[in-house]
């Protein structure tokens, strides 16, 4: 049996500690054996793709299309960015020496951290589960993978293929639900990336803390709109009906809610609906490009958002087929719009992570800025907006993730960008070089000369004529 076989129950101890040990052998640190590896992921994607495309239509009726566009292809393009910097990410690079302690010379050597643990969540089950583990094997290091259990199909297979792919055990899976995540994060890693709610990020922080372990954590939360581009109205709503209904609205940066102005909102409506038509027809039920709820349980969580609010397009539900229609809603007047765990309504209290849109009224883009401020910061926040005041109005006074100025979603393709949230949306981030830095130590490396010994300066007897050159050298040196 393979030394990457899937590890389950008790014999998670030993899965963690076999990827201690061939990290500890030294084997992933030469470049030669990164680019292996990320060939190796490579491979085991473009190799595979029907399984891959099969998998996630079983687990979230995503398409062969969606499972390329919002998974596949993004995985691979950060493999080939990796192939093409990584040998410039790992070069030393020549650090800066303070007067006082010349003539000695720094490098920054960058080196592994050890042992990764990546845990994903179900909405984007191969995308999040290995664009991380793109940047832990372009930094040396060993990896094990926590697929999530509530997208089963596409579990399996990542459990099946790796030991194929990475026979040597430098990736390896823990299959499961949370006794085996729990047993996982009991364990010591130098480093765990985990995506998924703030409710689990804390449990992962508090373990974390067990063994002084950093963390990644990608959070998610309300991401807000701003729209007033009333001269673009059908180009924005085709825009942000795909970035929200995308994987049936279940994506962690996918547009919350809008705030605009309350004499745009019937037209916005009226945008939106054509929209939705053009992109998944009169009815999405029937369109094979339209996704369904993971469970049951989200499915009646989503439903029950739609108790108290107008519903103005969509509301078609289906608990059998895990079918929610995209739908937009208003909510009545409280005279205040307000989000966050005051909110009247719970769909304005909670993370929705659904094909819900609720319109909030306000009165203008400085009172959305109020909102958005009076809650936990985003993970994203986007702006309609043909305004350039109107844009740095939002850039200078809100604090998220990441803004993107007409277009929503798109950020998390952008590899050479860092992606990850600020506060209670995530910490660290992850992409492109950013992935590799979160991954790697730079660690310093200083030589100094015995001759001359200019440390002698600094070092008793001293002398009032000492005292202050070495004063005068550190301080303006």
């Amino acid at each position: 049996m393979s030394a990457s076989t899937l590890a389950e129950g008790s014999r998670i101890p030993e899965t963690v500690t076999a990827a201690r040990e061939h990290f500890d052998s030294g084997a992933t640190r030469p470049l030669s054996a990164r680019i292996r590896h990320l060939r190796a992921l490579r491979a085991m994607l473009t190799e595979n793709e029907p399984d891959f495309e099969a998998a996630l239509w079983s687990d979230l009726h995503k398409s062969p299309a969606q499972t390329q566009l919002t998974e596949l292809n993004v995985v691979v393009a950060e493999i080939n960015h990796a192939l093409r910097y990584l040998r410039r990410w790992a070069r030393p690079k020549r650090g800066p020496v303070p007067v006082t302690l010349l003539p000695g010379r720094a490098r920054l050597v960058p080196e592994p951290l050890g042992v990764v643990l990546v845990i994903a969540p179900w909405n984007y089950p191969v995308q999040l589960l290995l664009d991380p583990l793109v940047g832990v094997l372009a930094a040396g290091n060993t990896a094990v993978l926590k697929p999530s259990e509530l997208a089963p199909a596409t579990a399996a297979l990542i459990a099946r293929l790796v030991p194929r792919y990475f026979p040597d055990g430098a990736v390896r899976t823990v299959q499961g639900g949370v006794p085996e995540a729990t047993e996982l994060l009991a364990q010591r890693f130098d480093h765990i990336v985990f995506t998924g709610g703030g409710a689990v990020g804390r449990v992962v922080m508090r373990a974390a803390a067990e063994h002084l372990t950093p963390v990644t954590l990608e959070l998610g939360g309300k991401s807000p709109v701003w729209f007033d581009d009333d001269a673009d109205l059908p180009a924005v709503a085709r825009r942000l009906a795909w970035a929200k209904f995308t994987n049936a609205g279940q994506t962690c940066v996918a547009p919350d809610y809008v705030m605009t102005t309350p004499d745009r909102v019937p037209a916005l409506v009226t945008a939106l609906r054509h929209a939705i038509d053009d992109l998944w027809g009169a009815d999405p039920r029937a369109s094979g490009e339209y996704g369904r709820i993971v469970n049951e349980h989200q499915f009646d969580r989503l439903v029950g958002y739609l108790t108290g609010a107008e519903v103005v397009i969509g509301g078609d539900h289906d608990r059998g087929q895990r079918y929610l229609a995209p739908t937009v809603v208003t909510l009545p007047d409280g005279g205040r719009p307000v989000v966050g765990p005051l909110a009247d309504h719970p769909v304005l209290r909670e993370e929705i992570f659904g094909p819900v849109l609720p319109i909030v009224p306000v009165a203008s883009a400085e009172e959305a800025v109020q909102v958005i401020n009076a809650w936990d910061k985003p993970l994203a926040l986007y702006v309609f907006s043909s305004s350039p005041r109107t844009r740095r109005l939002f850039e200078r006074h809100t604090s998220s993730g990441a803004v993107v100025h007409n277009a929503a979603l798109i950020h998390a393709a952008a590899t050479g960008l860092p992606f990850g949230g600020v506060g209670p949306s995530g910490i660290g981030a992850y992409h492109g070089s950013y992935s590799w830095r979160s991954f790697s130590h730079l660690k310093p490396v200083l030589t100094k000369p015995l001759r001359p010994d200019t440390l002698r300066l600094a070092q008793p007897p001293f002398t009032a004529r000492g005292v202050r050159l070495i004063r005068r050298l550190m301080r303006h040196g």
